[in-house]
């Protein structure tokens, strides 16, 4: 009984806060039509050792097939990243006790420097419907003295090593990317470091009107990533869920891998050569999902130029892009992204 009381308290108040939209008799019509799945897929697998290897011969062809998931899929998973599942099955642990802190204290108490999120307590229609509870770090705070872990404090060390080796995976992608369309400077993205790169960890609690009959609901809405690269780790239950050729397809957890797609910046930049593709979590009736997420963005005055022109987009640096998406979501609840800044 103890158990069950300390769960209930540890859930952010999702039901209260979307209690309008659950009444609202349109609700599971919607989200048996947005939930709609072809099938579910395995995403193009990518082995990296041969991306040092000796072999010249093994090393292009390791580039080819990043650079044609990054082209057909804009998603992508990699094995021999370099990350060991020791740390990230470690880092897994500490973030299933984090996430069980009372609701109330993950709110107040300024943990991993109040940087707790969930849900959409502003949603104003079921599209923006997000069963979901994170913790948004940018990375310098991890390692900052004042940033407040609590009694994680072994949470401190394991959040600085991730987030220092999906920071080196996701430069060497996108220096391959960028290499592939005949870009000499072998230190892209540049101006991207711990003052604006994220880690995000995330958990999708068990979704009570996730049914059969009815379909999923969102555990986070279908969106593109608003970044040049970002880099996945994911759990076992499943829930990603990725457009392709127009559909939605169900992404096959691997535990022994790394899920990367491309963001809209990397697409800005790429001219349309690489593709952000949209994608989503659908929850799950009763089982609650973790993964975690790392975002390699530019600083935020960084000039988001085409690397050749001329150029679909016009020129706009990373603070202007962030203030747009944040500007049109909160006026209409829609992300537009790329298409705000096209010729």
């Amino acid at each position: 009984m103890k158990e069950v009381l300390r769960s209930e308290i540890s859930e952010p108040p999702l039901v209260t806060s979307y209690q309008a939209l659950l009444q609202n008799n349109d609700f599971h019509s919607h989200v048996k039509t947005e939930s709609i799945v072809v099938q579910e897929i395995d995403l193009p697998m990518i082995n990296l050792c041969n991306l040092q290897s000796e072999n010249r011969e093994k090393r292009r062809l390791c580039a080819e097939e990043i650079v044609k998931a990054a082209s057909d899929w804009g998603f992508f998973q990699v094995l021999n990243h370099g990350i060991s599942l020791e740390l990230l099955e470690e880092i897994k642990r500490e973030q299933v006790k984090l996430f069980r802190l009372p609701f109330e204290k993950k709110v107040s108490s300024g943990v991993l420097n109040d940087s707790y999120r969930w849900g959409n307590p502003t949603a104003v229609s079921v599209n923006q419907f997000s069963w979901s509870e994170a913790f948004h770090v940018p990375l310098d705070k991890i390692s900052d003295e004042d940033c407040n872990h609590g009694e994680f404090t072994s949470l401190r060390e394991l959040m600085k090593n991730l987030g220092m080796a999906m920071s080196n995976l996701g430069r060497a992608l996108a220096g391959v990317l960028a290499q592939n369309l005949g870009y000499s400077c072998h230190d892209f993205p540049q101006n991207c470091d711990e003052k604006t790169c994220f880690l995000r960890l995330n958990r999708y609690p068990p979704c009570p009107f996730s049914r059969p009959e009815t379909g999923a609901a969102c555990g986070l809405v279908s969106h593109t990533d608003s970044d040049y690269l970002t880099v996945l780790y994911q759990d076992h239950v499943g829930g990603l869920q990725v457009m392709k050729d127009s559909r939605w397809v169900a992404v096959r957890p691997n535990r022994n891998a790394l899920i990367v797609n491309i963001g809209d910046l990397f697409q800005a930049w790429s001219n349309d050569a690489y593709k952000s593709v949209e994608h989503r979590v659908v929850t799950n009736a009763k089982r609650e999902r973790y993964s975690i997420a790392y975002f390699v963005c530019p600083s935020y005055d960084s000039t988001i130029g085409a690397y050749a022109q001329p150029s679909r987009y016009r020129s706009f640096t990373f603070g202007e892009y962030r203030k747009q998406v944040q500007d049109d979501v909160k006026r209409t609840g829609k992300k537009f992204g790329l298409s705000r800044f096209l010729v």
